[in-house]
């Protein structure tokens, strides 16, 4: 059994505004499976894929109140790349925020709704990861978080240390999945979570016991009555199990 990182999921006040920009943002394209859901993904995409993390933006009542513990990273090639996309970004509707991060070469940006991400400075590990390099959770005990979600997904764990854990696919492709060291505590359920899905064949409820039995708690975040199933892991950042698909 195993379970696949498929997309991060984004709650927004307009689904089709923010969907909008982060294909814009990302070079993909969009789609929508019904009211208030929009699809970012690269275009011609067979999903699911590893070669990609797709974003699912989903339209919610309530405003933008916390700070987010879980962000994108985008990559770039070189420094008048790095330039370039930026102020492409900020054409877009982004603006330059401040999270405390000081004197730094790479670039925080929050999206029109506030979600904070990052454009890096070049950086090789990330050079075939495309437009996503990462991405990124703060995390209270990145060795933790590295045992939990290394037995989750069946991706592969690349570093581990006191401060940082970094998880990729098995298959070498796509972005990263990285735990940052941060003091705060999370008190507030997060906006931006991630999505897994079982493979074909698999059993939505076997894996669901399986990720219980890894430290995994039910979560409800106002999901009603869904095909699928509300998580958190042991530091309570909330994921989903989706159906196998």
């Amino acid at each position: 059994m195993a379970l696949r990182l498929v997309q991060v999921n984004f709650k927004a006040r307009d689904d089709s505004l923010l969907g909008r920009f982060w294909a814009e943002a990302l070079g993909w394209s969009v789609s929508s499976e019904g009211p208030g859901v929009t699809n970012v993904e690269p275009a011609g995409f067979v999903w699911p894929d590893p070669a990609a993390v797709c974003v699912d933006v989903v339209s919610v009542p309530d405003p933008q109140t916390v700070r987010y513990r879980a962000h994108l990273d985008l990559a770039t090639t070189s420094a008048a790349h790095q330039a370039e996309l930026v102020a492409h970004l900020l054409e877009l509707g982004a603006t330059l925020a401040d999270v405390g991060q000081g004197d730094v070469p790479w670039t925080v940006l929050a999206d029109p709704e506030g979600n904070v991400f990052c454009v890096l400075e070049p950086r090789s590990i990330y050079r075939d990861t495309g437009p996503i390099a990462a991405v990124v959770v703060n995390s209270a005990d990145p060795r933790a978080m590295a045992r939990f979600w290394s037995e989750a997904v069946d991706w592969t764990l690349h570093e581990v240390t006191d401060d940082h854990a970094r998880l990729r696919s098995a298959k070498g492709v796509g972005p990263y999945l990285e735990f940052l060291r941060m003091p705060d505590g999370k008190t507030v359920w997060n906006r931006v979570h991630l999505d897994l899905m079982p493979y074909p064949g698999d059993d939505q409820a076997a894996e669901v016991a399986r990720l219980r039995a890894l430290g995994a708690t039910d979560a409800d975040v106002g999901q009603g009555d869904v095909p699928w199933v509300c998580l958190a892991d042991s530091e309570g950042n909330e994921f989903c199990v989706l159906t196998p698909g």
